[in-house]
């Protein structure tokens, strides 16, 4: 039987691991709030629609604005409290996302997508995990400026944490949704798919949303089943990641494959095939003979497939006695 691998033993997953203290107190007490929005040395991070805004630097973009510089950018949608690094006040602010492409003009800022940021090694790492709680959170606030219950503007409250209805009361707080993200496994075999929007030859894991009355363990069976038409057994569960895209956690699992015969879900799939583990190390490493590769190393995907590589035990699916 596998043991899923010590997430702490491995290299950190993009947007995990922040170095904020979120201290959700101050969401609850305004004075302390204000108090920290007082501060000089209190920084924002600011973002516009889907796109990250930040000064331009060598080697790397400066992310973060005092707050005052922030709201000359543009005018201020939302601003909510993500959290303290040791006690100075950290801030997501949204400008209108029709700024984005205004702001990109200026030769002194940097103005691109989270995905990018991360996969260029654009910031220090330590800002990725906070970009993503603003980016996910204030992207919420955008896309949900009117009460679900009764169709009123509602207004944002405890320091952006959540959106009150003033007509008929209704308190409304940021989702998450769950993504369930696989690696089904036949013994020495490995299954990845491929979809159309990926980069020319690059293989994934799986994945779907998590039903409403499912567990994980369901939703991963279910999803390999309508996607590859593999029937599933065991499952265990790996490691987790935010993924601001827009707003989900995705939740890594292994598989146990009960059979291999292929039946590819081809509207949500280009290809789907069983790769050897020397083929998923080749692919990992980027130096497959046909230029197939992995994920990049900030997706749980490729987390998912190195640590079946580097399982030691064996691996899910494999004979007891293996």
């Amino acid at each position: 039987m596998l043991t899923p691998p010590d997430p702490d033993d491995r290299p950190r997953l993009g947007y995990t691991g922040s170095l904020l203290d979120r201290d959700p107190a101050v969401r609850h007490h305004p004075e302390r709030l204000a108090a920290y929005t007082a501060d000089p040395a209190a920084r924002a991070y600011v973002t516009a629609g889907e796109m990250v805004i930040m000064r331009r630097g060598d080697p790397l973009a400066d992310p973060l604005f005092t707050l005052a510089e922030a709201a000359t950018l543009g005018t201020v949608r939302e601003t909510v409290w993500l959290g303290h690094d040791r006690g100075v006040g950290r801030f997501g602010v949204g400008l209108d996302a029709a700024l984005a492409p205004v702001l990109a003009e200026r030769p002194d800022l940097l103005v691109t997508d989270l995905r990018s940021i991360a996969v260029q090694g654009l910031v220090a790492g330590e800002h990725l995990p906070p970009l993503a709680e603003a980016k996910a959170l204030l992207l919420w606030h955008a896309r949900h400026r009117f009460c679900s219950a009764c169709g009123h503007p509602a207004a944002p409250d405890q320091a952006g944490w959540r959106r009150v209805c003033p007509s008929c009361g209704a308190e409304h707080f940021p989702r998450t949704d769950p993504v369930v993200i696989m690696l089904a496994v036949d013994g020495d075999r490995c299954l990845l798919g491929r979809q159309a929007r990926f980069a020319p030859g690059m293989w994934s894991c799986l994945a779907g949303f998590v039903e409403p009355g499912e567990n994980i363990e369901e939703a991963v069976r279910r999803e390999t089943l309508e996607e590859a038409g593999i029937r599933c057994g065991r499952v265990h569960y790996v490691a987790s990641q935010p993924w601001p895209f827009p707003m989900s956690l995705m939740i890594g699992c292994y598989a146990e494959a009960l059979d291999t015969d292929l039946v590819i879900d081809r509207t949500e799939l280009e290809d789907l095939r069983w790769f050897s583990r020397d083929e998923v190390v080749t692919m990992l490493e980027r130096r497959h003979p046909d230029g197939l590769t992995a994920p990049p190393p900030i997706a749980i995907a490729h987390f998912i497939m190195r640590s079946w590589i580097e399982d030691a035990a064996g691996g899910l699916g494999r004979p007891a006695s293996a």
